[in-house]
């Protein structure tokens, strides 16, 4: 598999993918993380691509399997500026990823994305919502910490903040 940045021909596969992410979400006891909202919308991915942070996975055919948002820098996500119930466990430059979705075709393609994103910047926080058992298995099984709770603008449930720093 590979990573490359999304482009505006990608766009309407990634929303392909992301209506399978919701379905899929849904069926395994999280139909309240994208489902209610429809997330994420297609004006949102769309500025995702023109800033240049969108992501798609291709499988050795070369088509598109999954999808996700990167990006790093500091103090990057207003969202992570207050944690309840623990706190941050590096500085305030990392990388983030969200909106992380496959589909289904590909065993291992949510780790794939993190473990790129890993490699782009060795300091990674990802948040999900308390129903998303799947991406939580995922995040321990890659040596993620939990670190407490934080909330997003989108919907009124907590989610569960994970980090994980690379110590070089």
């Amino acid at each position: 598999m590979k990573i490359r940045k999304t482009t505006e021909t990608d766009l309407t596969r990634v929303m392909e993918i992301y209506a399978y992410a919701r379905r899929f979400m849904a069926e395994h006891g999280n139909s309240n993380q994208w489902g209610p909202t429809n997330w994420p919308p297609r004006d949102l991915i769309e500025d995702d691509i023109r800033k240049g942070c969108s992501y798609v996975c291709e499988n050795e055919d070369g088509d598109v399997v999954g999808t996700f948002f990167f990006d790093q820098g500091k103090d990057i996500e207003p969202n992570y500026r207050a944690i309840e119930d623990g706190e941050w466990i590096g500085g305030n430059k990392y990388g983030v990823v969200h909106r992380i979705a496959s589909d289904g075709s590909v065993k291992g393609i949510g780790s794939f994305c993190i473990t790129w994103a890993l490699e782009q910047s060795v300091h990674l926080r990802i948040d999900t919502h308390g129903d998303n058992k799947v991406m939580q298995s995922m995040l321990a099984k890659l040596g993620f910490t939990h670190c407490g709770t934080i909330y997003v603008d989108e919907d009124e449930y907590p989610r569960m903040a994970f980090e994980k720093v690379i110590v070089q």
